[in-house]
């Protein structure tokens, strides 16, 4: 009986050890699962998404925080305050001899002042901010976030861009955000937007990049904006767009908006365009110059991909070609679609603009181009716009409405200096003298005067002999923006 008892006590002492060397077996087959999953998670095999792209794992990742890179960037985030100085406005009741005891004859002049961010991208003092800030600012002021206030001096500004440069000077050297690659950025990448929302004072807010290349938005002539989720508000315009690595890589424009906040559809300008601009303007340069090819684009539409037995609509379609120009000389023909530029991708021809503008005079790209149902690839020397041999100013003078306008011929240099297209021709307003009546009437640099008194405008000449002639009425027909504006006045 003492036999069998013993047996039975050894039996069950052997199944307990099985048993507990199974559960330890399992319990390290899961903590390797555990591990497996972890390592997924987190990247480390080498998976698509990179050691650097990965989701947060785990409650410490979970409280990291963007604090290191604010306090490294932020400085160099200013506020940009512009100033114009009051106008003389005419008061409604002039004429009138009883309201004007009461009211007289003008109106108490109202100064206008606008607020905005910008970036110091360089230590010397070089402040990058929109166009719009500063539009017809006669004083341009730099705060920064310790206190410091600078006035400025505006290098540069190019309306078509929605980019200004301006200068401070200090002894010291300035805080910087250095300008990183913006074509490096992919959808889904953290961005931080630091600006001066409101003029509440610098604030920061984080998202993600939501689309690249997005054109057509309304903000400007400029087709190739970063969109984020980053809140983006009024005041923020000229601020900072920078990535995980503390670089500028876009200058913060515009919101999409209903109620004039922000609704999480922000658009950035790439900071590569901001190099150039910026290079532009510490050259001494106070115009941004675009390289010029000598060729005219449209978008690929599906009619157009069709025919050409293309799999789907992209690129830019080549509408026409400057004879003797580079692109005719590297062999360019109306009717060729340009599928890329340097190995980038090319989907519209606001994308060839952008990336056309982005590199420098004097250098040569390669263009993959779609030519007869074959790829092939060109060589293509970017130069400078031609100056055209009548692009002198002249102002009109005399008893006119004409009468303090500065008139040009187009040419392409003269179009890229005023904002235009380069391949449009005519007469264009270059500048207009304060209190003419050229500027009483309206007229805008820019306009491009098509016919006076029923005669076709073609060259300078025959504008100046036209505007300044003896009458007391006066049809005109001027171009703006790409509409035509018809006028009937007694002069």
């Amino acid at each position: 009986m003492r036999a069998t008892q013993i047996f039975v006590l050894v039996l069950g002492l052997c199944v307990a050890g099985v048993a507990a060397m199974s559960h330890v077996a399992s319990a390290q087959e899961s903590e390797g699962l555990s591990d497996v999953l972890t390592d997924l998670l987190r990247g480390s095999d080498g998976a698509p998404a990179g050691p650097d792209r990965r989701v947060p794992f785990g409650r410490e990742e979970m409280q990291l925080s963007f604090a290191p890179l604010v306090k490294e960037t932020a400085p160099a985030v200013v506020n940009v305050y512009a100033s114009k100085k009051p106008r003389e406005v005419r008061s409604p009741f002039e004429g009138d001899p009883f309201f004007e005891q009461f009211f007289g004859r003008q109106m108490r002049p109202r100064e206008q002042n606008s607020l905005g961010s910008g970036v110091i991208v360089d230590a010397s003092g070089l402040v990058v901010t929109n166009h719009h800030v500063i539009r017809g600012a006669d004083e341009v002021k730099v705060a920064m976030s310790d206190g410091r206030e600078f006035t400025s001096k505006v290098l540069l500004q190019d309306e078509s861009l929605d980019l200004a440069v301006l200068k401070i000077d200090s002894p010291d050297p300035f805080p910087v955000v250095p300008i990183g690659d913006s074509d490096a950025l992919q959808v889904g990448d953290l961005v931080l937007a630091v600006g001066n929302p409101f003029g509440v004072g610098q604030t920061t807010t984080s998202g993600i990049v939501s689309a690249l290349a997005r054109s057509h938005v309304g903000i400007s002539d400029f087709g190739f904006f970063i969109q984020t989720d980053a809140a983006i508000n009024p005041g923020n315009s000229g601020g900072a767009l920078i990535n995980m690595g503390g670089q500028l890589v876009g200058i913060n424009t515009a919101i999409f908006s209903r109620s004039g906040g922000s609704i999480g559809i922000g658009f950035a300008i790439p900071s590569n365009m901001v190099r150039a601009v910026t290079q532009a303007a510490a050259n001494g340069s106070d115009f941004f110059e675009r390289p010029y090819i000598g060729a005219d684009f449209e978008v690929v539409s599906a009619q157009i991909a069709e025919a050409l037995a293309m799999p789907r609509p992209a690129g830019a379609l080549v509408s026409s070609v400057e004879p003797n120009g580079p692109a005719a000389k590297a062999g360019l023909r109306p009717g060729d679609v340009i599928l890329s530029m340097n190995g980038g991708t090319i989907e519209h021809p606001d994308a060839l603009a952008y990336r056309l503008a982005t590199q420098n005079i004097d250098t040569t790209v390669e263009l993959t181009v779609l030519s007869q149902s074959e790829e092939k690839t060109l060589t293509v020397q970017l130069i400078r716009a031609p100056e055209g041999t009548a692009a002198e100013p002249v102002t009109i003078r005399g008893r006119t409405p004409f009468a303090g306008a500065k008139i040009a011929e187009l040419s392409p240099r003269l179009a890229q200096r005023l904002g235009l297209d380069a391949d449009i021709k005519g007469v264009a307003v270059v500048d207009i003298d304060g209190g003419s009546p050229a500027a009483r009437f309206g007229f805008l640099p820019r306009d491009i005067v098509r016919e006076i008194n029923g005669e076709e405008i073609d060259t300078a000449a025959k504008f100046r002999e036209l505007a300044e002639s003896q009458s007391r009425w006066w049809r005109f027909t001027v171009e703006r923006d790409g509409k035509l504006l018809r006028q009937t006045l007694r002069f």
